[in-house]
């Protein structure tokens, strides 16, 4: 019997946790990971010139910009979580049984089994490598042999990876509270490197910078690498918008967030990469094995540890985040039917995904183990420019059959043709710069997953153990299926 004192139990379901600051720190935490500190380097080669480098970086932010409000305009016409994913079911699932409902299921099945955990696998391992820098010789590493020290590394990745699972299976409010704090660090520590070519230039050392745009490539092959390269570092824009479902009144605060943290992001690559140049000659930022690290042994002086620190934490939430979106997209395919249906269960007081993070971290975790996992994510990584273009195209599809919809913020056309044009561009590009089986590898992986979409999807064939693993997953995890409105 109800009395009317009591509060009704919440639904298992996926809760609005995430407000406006949060949303921008996901979008923070997600670009902002090793590259810029490690590896800026691929832009300034192709570039040819340290001017003509500089606009690269500036365009790349105000393409990225672009990229990210049609993901804007789609998040508040799509109000679910899942991005891409969900933008190809809702333009084209309806279109033809079988062949409309499989491009959202493709990307699902790229980015929730390889790409997204073989990803946070690579940054881990830089987080364990950046980590343990400091104390190498404290451990005594210094004496080990260079095998000795991997197995070092890996421990200390599997070690982080088990505390970002741990905090995407306890609470979203944890992740919040911690990724909004390692948010701040990794801008902090990109306002370190910045701060200090401010100073270089303030004493008058010019010279690095005084060649402009000498040099500058005239070939436009190597413009294209240079952007592509560019756009690769500013990846994660689109963010925000995979946790749809979890944002507090997302029709204003998704565009918000991606009009504030897109620009910032933009500012600090630009100046990052001014102060690189300012310390740093070409020829030295192209041979330094990490960029910033160099950097901070010729001007921080017994203050050069804040470096590789502050990529440690720009690593570790990276991860946490990157993690935190993909089982999401892992919860919104479970929910639709395309993956394990336990996949969309939710902790009845926790309001986290239980069984969908579990899976990221088992995948994470087999990558870590095995090993060689650049070459896994560098068969996969075009097929990311792939799905971006593939939201693009939802975006035209939906203004063209739902015209009527509600749209919150909505893009001028010209902007979505523009970025798709970008996008297949950028999914070529790779393909013809550097032709590679793993690209033939990709396309084998997707057809490996359209052997699974047709029996389990399609036709739902359900193996009859099925009943008992989804019971043993409902008692290990606490978790029970969404409500059916979502």
């Amino acid at each position: 019997m109800s009395h009317g004192g009591e509060k009704k139990p919440k639904a298992p379901g996926l809760q609005r946790n995430i407000g406006l600051m949060a949303a921008v720190n996901i979008i923070i935490s997600v670009m902002i990971g090793s590259g810029i500190f490690v590896s800026p380097t691929a832009a300034l080669r192709y570039s040819g010139s340290v001017g003509f480098c500089l606009v690269v970086w500036t365009a790349c932010g105000f393409v990225s910009l672009l990229g990210a409000l049609c993901f804007a305009e789609l998040g508040t016409v799509v109000p679910r979580s899942g991005a891409e994913y969900a933008y190809l079911f809702e333009a084209f699932a309806k279109q033809n049984k079988f062949w409309g409902p499989l491009p959202a299921f493709l990307q699902a099945w790229v980015f929730v089994m390889v790409l997204r955990p073989a990803e946070i696998a690579v940054i881990v391992l830089t987080f364990a490598e950046y980590s343990i820098q400091p104390l190498v010789p404290v451990l005594g590493m210094t004496y080990m042999s260079s095998e000795d020290q991997q197995k070092v590394i890996k421990l200390v990745a599997l070690l982080g990876l088990g505390i970002i699972t741990y905090i995407n299976l306890s609470s979203v409010k944890l992740y919040v509270r911690i990724n909004n704090i390692f948010s701040i660090c990794k801008v902090i520590a990109c306002l370190i490197v910045i701060g200090g070519g401010i100073y270089q230039l303030a004493i008058g050392k010019t010279e690095n910078l005084q060649s402009g745009f000498t040099g500058t490539t005239s070939s436009l092959g190597h413009i294209a690498l240079a952007f592509y390269n560019g756009l690769w570092a500013y990846d994660g824009w689109s963010s925000v918008t995979t946790v749809t479902e979890e944002i507090k009144n997302p029709e204003k605060n998704i565009p918000r967030s991606i009009m504030i943290g897109v620009p910032i992001i933009t500012g600090l690559y630009v100046f990052m990469n001014l102060a690189y140049m300012t310390v740093l000659t070409p020829s030295e930022m192209m041979s330094a094995p990490a960029v910033a690290v160099e950097f901070g042994n010729r001007i921080l002086g017994p203050m050069a540890f804040l470096i590789p620190l502050g990529v440690a934490l720009s690593t570790f939430g990276c991860a946490l985040s990157i993690q935190f979106g993909v089982t999401r997209l892992c919860f919104v395919a479970g929910r639709e039917g395309h993956f394990l249906e336990p996949m969309s269960y939710i902790h009845v007081k926790r309001s986290t995904p239980g069984p969908a993070v579990a899976l990221q971290g088992i995948i994470s975790f087999l990558f870590i183990v095995v090993g060689d996992i650049e070459a896994l994510i560098e068969f996969a990584s075009f097929l990311i420019w792939v799905a971006y273009g593939s939201a693009f195209v939802s975006l035209l599809v939906l203004r063209r059959t739902q015209p009527d919809i509600p749209r919150p913020y909505k893009v001028p056309i010209v902007i979505p043709i523009f970025a798709l044009f970008v996008a297949i561009f950028l999914s070529v590009m790779p393909i013809i710069s550097e032709p590679s089986i793993k690209y033939f590898a990709a396309l084998a992986f997707i057809f490996g997953g359209v052997a699974v979409y047709t029996p389990f999807v399609y036709y739902k064939i359900r193996p009859r153990w099925m009943n008992k693993f989804t019971y043993l997953l409902q008692v290990l995890f606490e978790a029970a299926p969404p409500p059916k409105e979502l």
